[in-house]
């Protein structure tokens, strides 16, 4: 794939894209988090989803080898897995690709489609998890703070949703930090959700997009 879309959004807004060679190198060197259906990651500038779709990808190879015999546990692990990717993006353009690339995988994993209650459930969750918005100023077009929402399986087919403030949760770094005045704190000292959820199925999830 072409590294740039045009010299102007190079000039604008500094726009290259990682070559698919050195992402690859580049998650090799946390490859064990990487192939953890539970592991988080957030891609500040996502673009198409240069990282975030062989992120995905090693994160459902993972869930085959887990659960491979039961499409029940398949399914939802997947579901799963994508929940714990995250991206920001500036340009509009670039965030509906990233969904979009992120939903053609999933989908082609369980080869299901948009008839399937699963599918809309990860579209939902995509269009949560992928936000519009400036992580520099951590506000979203909108201009309000930007969302971060953390998924958890509890297992039987249900999901918690729970969300944060995308700036209170970079902000913990610093509190956390060893001579930090307030290293002594526990994190639920420091911040609460936002907001938190009961728990919900695919079928709930589904119906929300």
């Amino acid at each position: 794939m072409s590294l740039i879309k045009s010299k102007k959004r190079v000039a604008d807004h500094g726009e290259v894209f990682t070559p698919d060679w050195l992402v690859e190198k580049m998650l090799d060197l946390v490859k064990g988090e990487t192939e953890r259906i539970d592991s988080r990651f957030l891609e500040p500038a996502c673009g198409s989803g240069n990282f975030l779709v062989p992120i995905l990808q090693r994160k459902l190879a993972a869930v085959e080898l887990k659960c491979g015999k039961s499409e029940f546990d398949k399914r939802h692990y997947a579901l799963l897995g994508l929940m714990c990717c995250y991206g920001i993006e500036l340009l509009a353009d670039n965030i509906d690709e990233c969904r979009a690339n992120m939903l053609e995988v999933f989908a082609a994993y369980l080869d299901i489609d948009e008839t399937d209650d699963l599918y809309r459930a990860a579209s939902f969750v995509l269009s949560l998890n992928l936000v519009h918005g400036d992580a520099m100023t951590m506000k979203d077009m909108t201009g309000q703070p930007i969302n971060v929402v953390e998924w958890g399986y509890l297992g039987k087919g249900k999901f918690q949703r729970r969300d944060f403030r995308l700036d209170v949760l970079t902000g913990m770094s610093s509190f956390a930090a060893e001579d930090s005045l307030f290293a002594h704190l526990g994190k639920h000292e420091i911040f609460t959700p936002t907001s938190t959820y009961p728990p919900m199925t695919v079928r709930d999830l589904s119906e929300l997009a």
